[in-house]
């Protein structure tokens, strides 16, 4: 296919930082409610903040709209914040989007994390100016698998569906460019238990991506 867009995901695919939150957040969790398991998280990872929140709200016990337990969550997500990005970019990320950059594709993010975050990652590794567009799901009614967050991605880079080539890892996001109309490219991890059996493509690492837009 002629490519003529490359949308990514962030948590996951440019860094590799969905570990690194699921074991702090359970190593804080497990303090105070040691029944919760690690592998029952494993379903937030790739979910936006509100689901994720009424996840664990059920796995600890509590009621829904708990505002004492949304406050706890709320320092653990704080507390858990990376720091320096640099230390979870995977290796090849910033060669792959220099390399996808110099051949004229259009480039952007579209990520559940918040549009600081975003930013504060494409600052600290290096990557500014590489992304035609920036989109926070966070500041979206919908989050993923609803396809609106790819859909105004295709919008701002003025690209049909057809021209883009979707790079994900969970099954929301996965889920989430088909039902856009791209093609999704899945980065493979075993981590998490993701079923990316919705992909047109799996690859082990981004470089991959270059031999699919070749």
């Amino acid at each position: 296919m002629n490519y003529r867009a490359v949308l990514f995901d962030m948590d996951g695919v440019l860094i590799d930082s969905e570990s690194w939150y699921l074991e702090r957040i359970y190593e804080q969790l497990a303090e105070k409610y040691p029944w919760i398991k690690r592998e029952e998280l494993f379903p937030t990872v790739g979910m936006s903040g509100p689901e994720e929140i009424q996840l664990i709200t059920r796995l600890a016990g509590k009621q829904p709209g708990d505002k004492m337990f949304q406050k706890e969550l709320d320092d653990i997500h704080a507390s858990s914040a990376i720091a320096d990005y640099k230390r979870v970019l995977y290796p090849e990320t910033r060669e792959v989007l220099s390399a996808l950059y110099s051949k004229g594709f259009r480039l952007a993010v579209a990520s559940s994390s918040s549009d600081a975050d975003i930013r504060r990652m494409i600052h600290q590794c290096g990557l500014e100016g590489l992304f035609s567009s920036v989109i926070s799901g966070m500041d979206l009614p919908v989050s993923k698998p609803d396809p609106d967050i790819y859909l105004r991605t295709m919008k701002a880079l003025d690209v049909r569906p057809q021209d883009c080539l979707v790079v994900e890892d969970s099954a929301y996001g996965i889920e989430a460019g088909k039902r856009a109309g791209a093609m999704v490219a899945a980065r493979k991890d075993s981590r998490f238990s993701f079923d990316q059996s919705k992909a047109d493509f799996h690859i082990s690492d981004l470089t991959g991506v270059l031999r699919l837009v070749e």
